[in-house]
Parts: C-alpha cells; sequence; structure tokens
C-alpha cells in the first residue's frame, strides 16, 4: 500500500478548501504550523473560556469573563476625540457600561437599540468604581443566545488570526474528518476508557469543561497514545527490519575473555554482568543486534563494551568502537590496549590525525584480518576503512545518532551487529522516544571503590575561599578541574571567561600549574594541553564544558563549577562525574550568583542530593522538557502536536508494547487492525514506516 488511502484524503486536500481560508488566510495558518486541514484537526484548544450564562456581573469577581442578558439603556457618543463610545446596559441586579473604541455610532445604535434585550458576553472590568466590557466578544439576541458555547474553546494564535476564524476553520475541519477503523487493541482501549478516534477529536475541539482540556482528559489522552503508537509502529519496523537482515551468530569460547577478566583488580558487578549476558545472547542470535547500554557515569560500560568486542574476535571476526571526539577515542585505547595486549589482541587506532604510511599500513592491515579491534572518531566511516569481517560496531555516542545512521553504520560489514553506548541517563519515556527500536541494557550499580562525591553550592562571594581550599589540595598533590561558565551561546565570550580565570589561577598558583582547554583551540594544543594534565604535569586544568565527555583523570578529585546556575542538570551531573575515580574522597563545588531563580535553586538542591543519574534524568525533564533534555537540535526526537512526553511518560511504554506485540502477530500489517494501523501511519505521516513495510 504506497499510496494515502482514499478515505484521508479530505484530510490531506489545500487548506483554502475550509470555511474562511483565502490565500492571505492560510500564509497566516503556515505561521501555526498549519499546512493542510490534517495539521488544524491535531492543533487542539489550550485553553477556554466559561461563557455560562449568569443573572448578574455580580456573580464573577472582575476582571473576569461573563455572559449576561442586559436591557440597553441611554447611548454616550464619543464627543471628544479619543475618548471612547459607552452604552449604559443593566442586568437582573445591576447597571455597568459598555465600551467601543473608534467605533461607528450608526453599527452600534442598529446592534444596540436602546430599550431592547441583548446578551452580551466578554470581561468585565471596574474602571473609576465603574463596572464595564470594553468591545463585548458576542452580543446576540435572547433568542440566538445557543450561537454562544457555554464552554468556549481558546486556539494558539498568530499574527493575522483570530479566535473566530480558527474556531470557524476547526468546526470545517470536523465536518470532513471521516469514521476510521480502529486501530488501538480493543482490551487496551477498554482498560483506558478511550473514545473511538472520531469521538475524541469531536470532544478534543468542543470541551465541555476546563477539565476536558488536561491532557488526562480522555479524548486527549487517546490522541496523544495514537501519535506515540504511530511513532512506536514505526520503530518497531525498523528494528524488525534491521533484525530481518540476517545476522552472524558470534558464540564467544570464553578463551580472550577470562584472560583480561583474571587481570582485573575486581570483580564486574552484577549491572556489568547482566549486561555482558544480554550482549552475548543477541551476538549469538542468527539475528541482528541492535542494542543500547544505557549507563552513569563511571558505571563501567567500557568492560562491557570489551567484552563484546572480545566475543566477536574469539569467534573469527573483526569489532569496530567509535568515540565523538580524538580524546576520547585515545582514552579508550589507553584503556583497552593492555587489556587487549594481555589476550594477544591486536588493537589499533584511526583517527583523522592518521596520514600517508602509517595510514596505509593501518588499513591493509585491517583489511587483511590483522587488526581485531578497531578505535577511532567518525573518521572510521571513510570510504577507504575497510575491513576483513566487521560483525559488531559501537557507538559510544556523546553526538546522538538518530535510526537512520544506525542503519548506515552496518553497511561496513556482512551484517554488522550494533551497540549505542550513552552515559546521560535518559528518563525512560525520552528513551524509548528516541531509541524505541533498540533493546535496552542498563548499568545502575557503581563499580566497587568508587567513593561518593561530596557536593558543595557556594554563593560566588566565596570564590577567594574556594582558590584557598584549591592552594591547600595542590599542595597535597591533588589535581583540579575548574569549569567556567557557560555564559551565552558564544563560545568566544565562554573562551574569554576561560582565559580570565586561567590567568587569576595562574597569579595565585605559579605559571606551570594551571593548564587551559577551551573549544576554540586547535586539537593538538587541545590534545597537549589534556596530556599535561593527565600525566600530573598541570595540577588545575581550566577548561570550558569541551571537558565533560569520558576523560578520565584518577588523581582528579576536585571539581569546581563556575556559575553553576547556568548549567542544566544532565551537564553538572557528567561534569561531577569526571571527579571520584580514583582513591582521594572527591569534592564538587558549585559556585553560583545571587540571586538564584526557583528552577536554578531545585537544580543546585537535587545536585547536592543525589548522584543518581536516573534521578536526575528524571528531575531534568520535569524542569526542562524533554526538548531540552536531549537538546532537540540533534536530539532525533519526535515532534508531537498533542502527546506530552512531561505529563504522559507511561503513554510511550504502552505504545512500545502494544506495537511490538502488533508486528509480532501481524508483521505485514494485513490483517483487519494492522491495515488501520496503516491508515493511522498515513494519517501521522510516517511515510518513512509505510515504506519500510512495502520494502518488507
Amino acid at each position: 500500500m504506497s499510496a494515502r488511502p482514499e478515505i484521508l484524503f479530505p484530510l490531506f486536500a489545500d487548506v483554502t478548501k475550509l470555511a474562511g481560508i483565502g490565500p492571505r488566510t492560510a500564509k497566516h495558518f503556515e505561521a501555526l504550523g498549519v499546512f493542510k486541514p490534517r495539521d488544524l484537526l491535531f492543533t487542539l484548544p489550550h485553553s477556554g473560556i466559561d461563557r455560562n450564562i449568569r443573572n448578574s456581573i455580580r456573580d464573577v469577581v472582575p476582571p473576569n469573563v461573563v455572559t449576561v442578558e442586559v436591557e440597553i439603556g441611554a447611548h454616550h457618543p464619543n464627543t471628544i476625540k479619543g475618548r471612547p463610545y459607552r452604552v449604559s446596559v443593566e442586568d437582573a441586579q445591576t447597571s455597568f457600561q459598555l465600551v467601543f473604541f473608534h467605533a461607528r455610532a450608526d453599527y452600534l445604535q442598529k446592534i444596540l437599540p436602546t430599550g431592547q434585550r441583548r446578551i452580551v458576553s466578554g470581561k468585565v472590568e471596574v474602571f473609576d468604581n465603574i463596572a464595564q466590557i470594553v468591545h463585548p466578544d458576542h452580543i446576540l439576541r435572547p433568542d440566538e443566545v445557543d450561537e454562544i458555547p457555554a464552554f468556549e474553546p481558546v486556539y494558539p494564535l498568530t499574527a493575522g488570526l483570530t479566535q473566530k476564524a480558527v474556531s470557524r476553520a476547526a468546526k470545517s475541519v470536523l465536518e470532513r474528518a471521516p469514521v476510521l477503523a480502529e486501530w488501538i487493541a480493543p482490551s487496551l482501549k477498554a482498560g483506558q476508557s478511550w473514545p473511538d478516534w472520531h469521538d475524541a477529536v469531536e470532544t478534543a475541539h468542543n470541551p465541555a469543561s476546563i477539565v476536558e482540556i488536561s491532557p488526562r482528559a480522555k479524548a486527549r489522552e487517546r490522541l496523544a497514545y495514537d501519535e506515540v503508537f504511530a511513532h512506536q509502529v514505526t520503530l518497531a519496523l525498523a528494528r524488525a527490519k534491521i533484525r530481518r537482515g540476517r545476522g552472524v551468530s558470534s558464540v564467544a569460547t570464553g578463551a580472550l575473555q577470562s584472560k583480561v577478566l583474571k587481570s582485573l583488580p575486581y570483580h564486574p558487578t552484577n549491572a556489568q554482568q547482566r549486561a555482558i549476558g544480554e550482549i552475548a545472547d543477541d551476538l549469538a542470535s542468527p539475528l541482528r543486534m541492535n542494542r543500547l547500554l544505557q549507563g552513569d557515569v563511571g558505571s563501567g560500560k567500557t568492560l562491557v563494551a570489551l567484552m563484546a568486542l572480545l566475543t566477536i574476535v574469539e569467534s573469527g571476526g573483526q569489532g569496530v568502537m567509535m568515540a565523538p571526539t580524538e580524546i576520547l577515542a585515545r582514552q579508550h585505547l589507553e584503556t583497552i590496549r593492555p587489556m587487549g595486549e594481555n589476550a594477544g589482541v591486536v588493537v589499533e587506532i584511526i583517527t583523522g590525525r592518521d596520514k600517508g604510511k602509517e595510514r596505509a599500513a593501518k588499513l591493509k592491515a585491517l583489511k587483511n584480518g590483522d587488526i581485531h579491534i578497531l578505535l577511532g572518531t567518525h573518521a572510521v566511516f571513510q570510504k577507504d576503512v575497510e575491513f576483513l569481517d566487521l560483525r559488531l560496531a559501537i557507538i559510544d555516542e556523546q553526538h546522538r545518532f538518530g535510526v537512520r545512521q544506525r542503519m548506515d553504520l552496518g553497511s561496513k560489514g556482512q551484517a554488522v551487529d550494533i551497540l549505542v553506548m550513552t552515559a546521560t541517563p535518559i528518563p525512560r519515556s525520552l528513551a524509548l522516544a528516541q531509541y524505541g527500536d533498540m533493546d535496552v541494557s542498563i548499568l545502575d550499580e557503581k563499580p566497587p571503590g568508587r567513593k561518593p562525591v561530596k557536593t558543595v553550592v557556594l554563593p560566588s562571594a566565596r570564590i577567594d575561599e574556594v582558590i584557598g581550599h584549591l592552594k591547600n589540595a595542590i599542595a597535597d598533590g591533588r589535581q583540579a578541574y575548574w569549569v567556567c561558565p557557560l555564559v551565552s551561546e558564544s563560545e568566544l565570550v565562554e573562551w574569554t571567561a576561560a582565559a580570565e580565570r586561567f590567568r587569576t589561577l595562574r597569579l595565585v598558583l605559579g605559571d606551570d600549574a594551571v593548564g587551559l582547554v577551551h573549544g576554540q583551540m586547535p586539537s593538538a594544543e587541545k590534545d597537549a594541553a589534556m596530556a599535561r594534565f593527565v600525566a600530573g604535569e598541570t595540577k588545575v586544568l581550566v577548561a570550558t564544558t569541551v571537558i565533560e565527555v569520558g576523560v578520565d583523570v584518577p588523581n582528579a578529585s576536585i571539581m569546581v563549577i563556575e556559575q553553576a546556575e547556568n548549567f542544566g542538570l544532565a551537564q553538572l551531573h557528567q561534569l561531577r562525574g569526571r571527579v571520584g575515580r580514583g582513591s582521594e574522597a572527591s569534592s564538587c563545588l558549585l559556585v553560583y550568583t545571587p540571586p538564584l531563580g526557583d528552577a536554578a535553586e531545585r537544580r543546585l538542591s537535587v545536585m547536592r542530593q543525589t548522584e543518581d543519574g536516573f534521578v536526575l534524568a528524571e528531575e531534568d525533564l520535569k524542569l526542562r522538557g524533554a526538548g531540552d533534555v536531549l537538546g532537540v537540535a540533534q536530539s532525533g526526537l519526535p515532534r508531537f502536536r498533542i502527546a506530552d512526553l512531561e505529563t504522559q511518560p507511561d503513554l510511550m511504554a504502552m505504545a512500545q508494547d502494544d506495537a511490538r506485540m502488533l508486528l509480532g502477530t501481524d508483521p505485514e500489517l494485513e490483517g483487519a487492525r494492522g491495515q488501520a494501523t496503516r491508515v493511522l501511519l498515513w494519517l501521522m505521516e510516517q511515510d518513512k514506516s509505510i515504506r519500510l513495510i512495502s520494502v518488507g
């Protein structure tokens, strides 16, 4: 079914087919994100106005909207320019005025004839002790009272659009909305008391009270579910397509793994053992692996990754592990190569720095199968990087890949298994939205010996104390990070702040004791500054946020974050995770500039209370919203019109279970519910997934 079903044609017609929308108004609707009738159908009212008829304006507390029947009294035209036109009126209990600016007297006398009765509705306010309604929203004869809804929905607007225009167009869309076959599983729909789709759309656009506008109202909840369900069906289809690409079964012998595990000074945690087992099962299966390994800072993802790579090598294949930066790729090399060499495994790295003969030699060895494990940056994506038998690709992704790139990665080998690692704990609803096509392993324990980090929150007035504390710590042979403020989006400003702090700290601590790293530096300089710090030559590293990604210096036990109120929770957590990696007790000093806003105060206090990244991630979601938590620009997060991941996190898990179950029983979506789901996919413009079915 590669063409849009006919039943949906009215919703995908030209928007000018709707009542009151001409070519000019259509432009205003576009600014609202409405390009076709379907878009308006999913643009729901965000609030509403109670227009129930009252006995008198005394029944409400001004300023408030009121609807009353009045007798029209005298007209007071504006004799002085700039003064308003006033009309005295009287309801059942009191008199007040209707006020009009720039109005035509003949028009007002026609719609408000003295001595007659009218229904007026608008916001009543008190001005100079006189109650008045300025420009009533509605003026009707008593026999037309039914034309005002008792509860009037309020739509989002943009310049050039009025409530009346949007409301009229929305009514026109509802007249075109077809009755569609049901795609939700009957048991789920009954269990949740959700209405049919058509009824849900009607109710959502014609709420009877403010309660029906809440995300928890059944009609809205159902429409939100439809959106996330369509998204999860798309992810489930992508997952099925990856799995249909037959994998290569790589069964571990344990020979190399046991050598590495014996050489470790500690036992893997239960969480690590569980993840290693889940990955080994995937690799042994003939289906392709597509797994996300989610672990908090310092939970030991590298060991899990190495065990997966060794499984592949034991069964005769090659593995690649890709990091977002060269610093990180080299750090992986320093950790993994010694362990690999212990077991006779050849570990090599390719980055953008490799040139000429050296690069050619590495590429030849890789193609001949003499390199077992390759580490690198995005450079491993290049055309000339060829493997003899690539079976596993691990992405240590600070740059979050979308489904598309994950699928592309697989093209480097016959049927590459994919493992994506992230050190950013993601709330469950977001993880499902972003990685719903993947199976998930979670590392929720810290390896033994990791000491908790003491977190202290201080005002900037005490910065001299902080510097004094640093001076003593350095005298004791310890090292520290000093992260400079996220001043603005401009890296130049951040860099200036870092350069400034670098100068002041050198005056106090000595020229050789302080290093500097920021985003504007050439790579080689950055690497050299990092290397000096890792080697312990410099004692304090002043940095912008480039430092947050995975740098490992066990001797660094102090982290100072300046203007901490400007950082998000996830970032503060990542930065704090740079310390507490050695045997020393570590501390993180969050320095803020008062006064603090509510959200910033909440963030800093949560940081002080917990080191659990998953708890922090859920809190961050509440404080900042889904788009910000993942950084919408590169998050690959779907943009929903109705569903709200912050207030409806449970819908995503429900939809994932339902989508996987549906495709488990009806992989081609041929059954009655499958056919209805195809219509939903077209309705939700999930064209990609429709192609996935057709391609099969």
